[in-house]
């Protein structure tokens, strides 16, 4: 008897994640990436922030998965504090579909269900069709596995020392919640320990008064994921990590004192005890939402105050001069798009410092903020060319006309010197990572071409936003030494090779180094070109 309640127990609970985590990825594969672009894009507000997390949580059922998504764009710069709180006050709400669809008792159907998903999956020729046979395999697979689960629990009813176990639980709510945070804590998934809850009240195992405890505590064990996701990330994304376990722990003790009332609450909401335990979970979520939303400004503030940074650590990804109301008049929207080339021109400049400045040092130290200022590279050149697009589409003249491609060609190559700068920072790793030495005559070359870049990257920025032709001439002159310095270069490491002075695999990343330098300043001298031919 025992053995048997062990077996059904672990191959249950493993059927039922297992089905989760495909029923999840199914919908996750068929959305595409298009649930990252709505999180951007649509997050312009905490309400809205709100909705959208409710909605994308409601289609992947994994509110982890949708505040780590959110920790990643904080970490990026793509999404503000306040924007992200909102997205993580949704996500909440959203995870609870999961509960209120087990409530349904849909385990009789649960073998047609994996029949439609596998016969789907079998004959289906496009991938997004496959996507929803394998959403629904996985649906199915989870309510095997919970029909499975309920009848070999079932039986432990009859055991005193197992119903004494929820009867502490209605006594001390406090061991409840404990247990709730402990389970979902260690499941990384709240969906999983609420989804045993609803299977426990299924077959009367557990009331509402043992059961309500258990799922608030589910909501503080969701946060580790998030937490861990947080680890080694910036400021804002530390942040957002806290604002997220904050929001639960203190929603948690606001509704301590209330849990008699809110028990009688959901009792009035449904007359079948596990779709009161699912009613609960998605009203406390809601509450608490409700509670926290006219205050995420403060939030966000006190989060601010509470994670501090010695310095500012945040890449502004979001435009600060493309104005919507500026398209009307394209002369000024253009100088608008010309001033968010120059940050971006700004950002890559600090990208490429910090790499050689790593490459100097030996010191992968602040390498991470390459990674994310190109992100917010990719995304700001993504923001500018849509602007310029736009303007296209208004009355301009001769001259204006000719000013747009220009502007869109000047902010590729300097989304191109984001990426050089990435190969950069991958060439310093490479040559910490193997130990690999450079001689002092070899680092003092480089420290001197980059010493050039960086000052070329001053001009091409002088020349851009004051429409300067001297500064242009002067990227011109730049780029021509440059060129003849990386032959020079080149030949200095040969000779270096003939001696034995220089390592082999060293000598690689020596001239990897150099060639990105080189492409660097021609992606420059396309910037100063565009300022002599069109911009004058």
């Amino acid at each position: 008897m025992v053995k048997e309640i062990i077996f059904g127990v672990i191959g249950g609970l493993g059927l039922f994640i297992y089905g989760l985590s495909e029923m999840s990825e199914g919908l996750h594969k068929a959305s595409g990436d298009r649930m990252r672009r709505i999180l951007h894009n649509l997050t312009g507000s905490p309400f809205r922030g709100v909705l959208v997390g409710t909605g994308i949580t409601s289609l992947i059922q994994s509110s982890s998965a949708t505040t780590v998504m959110v920790v990643g764009f904080v970490n990026a710069g793509l999404m503000s504090l306040g924007q992200a709180l909102g997205v993580i006050f949704g996500a909440n709400i959203g995870t609870t579909v999961t509960g209120q669809l087990i409530a349904f008792r849909l385990t009789e159907y649960a073998l047609p269900i994996i029949g439609a998903g596998m016969l789907i999956l079998l004959l289906a020729q496009k991938k997004s069709h496959k996507y929803i046979g394998e959403f629904l395999l996985g649906f199915g697979i989870l309510f095997l596995g919970l029909n499975i689960l309920t009848q070999v629990i079932a039986p432990l009813g009859k055991y005193p020392w197992f119903s004494n176990l929820f009867v502490s639980f209605s006594k001390n709510p406090f061991l409840g919640i404990l247990a709730g945070f402990i389970v979902t804590a260690v499941l990384q998934s709240s969906s999983v320990t609420t989804g045993m809850v609803i299977s426990l009240a299924m077959v009367n195992l557990i009331d509402l008064k043992a059961a309500i405890p258990i799922v608030l505590g589910c909501d503080i064990g969701t946060c580790v994921t998030a937490l861990i996701a947080s680890v080694g990330t910036n400021v804002s994304a530390r942040r957002a990590a806290l604002g997220h376990i904050l929001f639960n722990i203190i929603g948690v003790v606001i509704f301590l004192p209330f849990l008699g009332a809110f028990e009688h609450l959901a009792v009035l909401t449904s007359a079948s005890l596990p779709r009161q335990v699912a009613n609960a979970n998605t009203m406390f979520k809601i509450i608490n939402t409700l509670i926290f939303l006219p205050f995420t400004p403060l939030y966000a503030s006190l989060l601010k105050k509470v994670v501090k940074s010695k310095e500012e650590e945040e890449i502004e990804s979001m435009p600060k001069y493309l104005e919507r109301h500026l398209l009307n008049t394209p002369p000024i929207a253009i100088e608008a798009a010309i001033k968010e080339i120059v940050r971006v021109l700004g950002i890559t400049q600090k990208m490429v410092f910090i790499a050689m400045d790593g490459l100097y040092r030996n010191s992968t130290k602040n390498m991470e903020k390459i990674s994310r200022s190109e992100e917010a590279v990719d995304s700001l050149r993504t923001a500018i060319t849509n602007y310029l697009v736009e303007i296209m589409q208004q009355e301009l003249s001769a001259d204006e006309s000719r000013k747009i491609p220009a502007l869109i060609h000047a902010v590729n190559d300097a989304e191109r010197i984001g990426d050089h700068a990435e190969n950069l920072r991958d060439l310093v790793e490479q040559k910490i990572e193997r130990s690999l030495p450079l001689s002092s005559e070899a680092l003092a070359e480089l420290k001197s071409m980059g010493s050039d870049i960086d000052g070329m990257i001053s001009c091409s920025i002088a020349a851009l936003s004051s429409n300067n032709l001297d500064e242009a001439k002067k990227v011109f002159q730049q780029e021509c030494r440059i060129n003849t310095m990386r032959d020079k270069l080149k030949n200095n490491h040969v000779k270096r090779l003939e001696q034995g002075s220089c390592n082999v695999l060293s000598g690689v990343i020596f001239l990897d180094t150099i060639s990105n330098l080189e492409k660097i300043g021609d992606h420059l001298n396309n910037v100063a070109q565009a300022v002599t031919e069109v911009l004058q």
